[in-house]
């Protein structure tokens, strides 16, 4: 999972963002609203995380906002402000839940799960293709009913793959949903994890399998 974080507290942010990539999240950060609007304007991220008390405003006002340019994009508010009457603004203006700060990440990562699997999700909450099972939710791959240990990378891969099973997928678009804005991408990077989930998908009898599309991306099927 890819996410947008909109929070300008740098010491915040970088914790948050650590503690999202121990769990298998990509955490995009921006600072301020203007930043926000611009990264949403691209269909990368399949969650936003706002703040509220920004440079330039309020991210209670941003949500209809965000509403417009990412339709059923799920949306959490993380703040400080944590009165009855700030959680109930919150929720009016859309916001799909409303944390107070300080929070614990498996806190967090149990409120994305939720929100995820409300009925305006993005993808289905599990797929099932040959003897692969993959879930969206925990980011978890088994195979015959064993679990699947992948680096977070390759799983990162496989869920980008595995949302769009049977479709190709443009090289570009597995490297957005697998690389943050920040991460510095070696030429060779995402072939090296693929050609990996490719082995061990194969070492496991997944009974799938990564094609090569030439000249346009990879496509994931069953064998």
């Amino acid at each position: 999972m890819r996410i947008l974080l909109v929070e300008d507290d740098p010491e915040l942010s970088r914790a948050l963002q650590a503690g999202l990539e121990r769990q298998g999240v990509v955490a995009d950060v921006v600072v301020s609203l203007a930043s926000a609007a611009q990264a949403l304007r691209e269909p990368v991220h399949q969650l936003l995380l706002l703040d509220r008390q920004l440079p330039d405003g309020d991210g209670l006002g941003f949500v209809p906002q965000a509403r417009r340019l990412r339709p059923g994009l799920p949306v959490i508010l993380l703040t400080a402000q944590g009165g009855l009457q700030d959680k109930v603004q919150g929720l009016d203006v859309g916001a799909d839940d409303y944390l107070v700060k300080p929070v614990a990440i498996e806190e967090l990562m149990a409120r994305i799960r939720a929100v995820a699997r409300r009925p305006s999700e993005l993808v289905a909450p599990e797929l099932q293709l040959g003897n692969l099972r993959f879930d969206f939710q925990s980011l978890q791959a088994w195979v015959q009913g064993q679990l699947l240990a992948l680096p977070r990378r390759q799983l990162l891969v496989l869920e980008a793959l595995a949302t769009r099973q049977g479709r190709t997928v443009t090289r570009s678009a597995l490297e957005e949903a697998v690389y943050g804005f920040d991460d510095e991408i070696q030429s060779n990077a995402l072939d090296a994890h693929i050609s990996k989930l490719r082995k061990a998908l194969l070492h496991a009898g997944a009974g799938v399998e990564i094609h090569v599309i030439r000249g346009v991306g990879y496509l994931l099927a069953e064998r």
